[in-house]
């Protein structure tokens, strides 16, 4: 297994980030693959046959997008760590990317085609500049496939970020890194195991590590460059329900509870089934700050939520009145997929 052993510091120093090239990446490799989410099939089947498209019509994008979807190295021109915080953007990202040189890139690829679960070949990597050409296939997949629905999908990771936040304010690092992948697990008092599958250890340095969320519904790694932090990208709790330009079943909004309190407050109680901030709801609902403001204010003082700090966030989260009431009625219980 793959351990993470940590630097008697590097707790301490250890932040959340975001990513816009690891959340391209991450839709990259979900729209090589057959959808199966429920809760994506709608926002796949809008995107997919324009990405395959793209693949048919460029050897040297299908050959590394193909190759990234199926296998346990990824590139590593391709997993560098953000430097931007939570303020990372993808011009950035892209920048430190396209410098990296050939030699580099040819050789990762031959580590990521070693350690792939299919038969592949790097006859694609033909030419010079592929740095270079990999940032400009990565923008041009943020600006068709991402970029449109990008404010809702960030307003999901950073409420990821929220709620794990407000678990290590309470709690400390082993809760609030509890079940970010499928493999990863606090181990002892000072080791992260970041898979289960044979591999060298890393050590953690006292800056300590960088936590990244993608809205992709499955699948971490690692992002390593010398001099930087290690950083783990995982899927966000909720990933992929609600893609671009969905919108939710209006018959929720007509449950009693709806019109007890008005259907703009019952939708805030509903979303509130995981902590959120302010402008998360904002962005998740489609209303103005103003709006949810005042939603939150009435909810508030009629005890159905309280609010925390963390941080300089304010987040709300409901009260045990609030979760009976947002359950109450039809609808509660119903078969509907959600996202875990």
């Amino acid at each position: 297994m793959v351990l993470l052993r940590l630097d008697s510091l590097a707790l301490s120093r250890s932040r959340f980030a975001l990513s816009p090239f690891a959340e391209t990446l991450s839709t990259m490799i979900v729209l090589s693959r057959p959808c199966t989410e429920p809760w994506l099939t709608a926002w796949h089947a809008r995107h997919h046959a324009a990405f395959r498209a793209r693949l048919d019509a460029d050897p040297f994008t299908r050959g590394l997008v193909m190759l990234c979807g199926s296998t346990k190295y990824l590139p590593d021109h391709l997993v560098l760590p953000p430097s931007g915080g939570m303020g990372t953007t993808l011009e950035s990202e892209l920048g430190e990317v396209a410098r990296v040189p050939d030699t580099a890139v040819r050789n990762s690829l031959v580590q990521s085609v070693a350690h792939s679960w299919e038969n592949h070949t790097l006859d694609w990597l033909t030419g010079h500049a592929h740095a270079a050409r990999t940032a400009e296939l990565v923008r041009e997949v943020w600006q068709e496939h991402v970029a449109p629905d990008w404010p809702s999908r960030r307003a999901l990771l950073e409420r990821d970020v929220t709620y794990r936040a407000g678990l290590l304010a309470a709690h400390g690092w082993p809760r609030a890194l509890h079940q970010m992948s499928r493999r990863s697990a606090w181990v002892g008092s000072d080791t992260i195991r970041f898979s289960d599958r044979p591999g060298p250890d890393r050590m953690v340095g006292p800056d300590g590590m960088l936590f990244v969320p993608v809205s992709g519904p499955r699948g971490a790694w690692l992002c390593e460059a010398p001099g930087r932090p290690h950083a783990l990208v995982y899927p966000a709790r909720g990933a992929g329900g609600q893609a671009e330009g969905e919108r939710r079943d209006p018959a929720r909004s007509e449950r009693p509870v709806a019109r007890l309190i008005g259907a703009g407050r019952a939708a805030i109680l509903r979303e509130l089934e995981r902590p959120a901030t302010t402008s998360e709801l904002a962005a998740l609902l489609g209303q103005s700050l103003g709006t949810v403001g005042g939603h939150l204010a009435v909810l508030r003082e009629a005890e159905l939520l309280v609010s925390t700090r963390v941080g300089r966030r304010v987040v709300y989260q409901r009260t045990a009145l609030g979760d009976l009431l947002a359950d109450a009625g039809p609808g509660s219980g119903s078969s509907e997929s959600k996202p875990t």
